[in-house]
């Protein structure tokens, strides 16, 4: 799948297209097709950060929290969703 991330704080020009591998999810956890996204003031702010360069508490970021899709697979104990369910 395509995936915009960052991996070190700064302007614009530090967001990068990458590929990543369609995993299973684990226990609790859901896959969902995005279908509709946003960027809000809190995925920029974030990927501005207080400094250029700042250090990250992950490797690389996929900014966009706000989103809507379908669930495309469930992990072991999820309950009240599941596959074809819309979020």
């Amino acid at each position: 799948m395509k995936s915009i991330v960052y991996s070190q704080t700064g302007d614009p020009s530090v967001l990068q297209l990458v590929d990543r591998p369609v995993t299973e999810p684990g226990a609790g956890e859901v896959r969902v097709r995005i279908v509709v996204s946003g960027v809000n003031p809190t995925d920029w702010k974030s990927r501005r950060g207080a400094a250029p360069g700042e250090a990250l508490a992950f490797d690389d970021v996929v900014p966009g929290q706000d989103g809507a899709g379908i669930v495309e697979a469930v992990g072991e104990g999820v309950q009240h969703v599941g596959v074809g369910d819309r979020m």
